[in-house]
């Protein structure tokens, strides 16, 4: 086999693999991206007030 023909094996092998996920509809995907984005949102706000925090401290200790 050369080089070629591996690679076009390769992926005709992924598509019928792909074809075989059960892939998420529509909905699900935008319902799931909204909870990622809310969650990543929720911790960046944590981890911002943690930092606001932190400096208030480390500016009471330092000054």
């Amino acid at each position: 086999m050369n080089f070629l023909t591996k690679i076009k094996t390769f992926f005709k092998e992924v598509w019928i693999e792909g074809k075989k996920v059960d892939w998420p509809t529509r909905q699900q995907t935008f319902r799931y991206t909204l909870i990622i984005i809310g969650i990543s949102a929720a911790v960046a706000a944590f981890l911002g007030i943690l930092d606001f925090g932190f400096l208030k401290i480390l500016n009471r200790i330092i000054f």
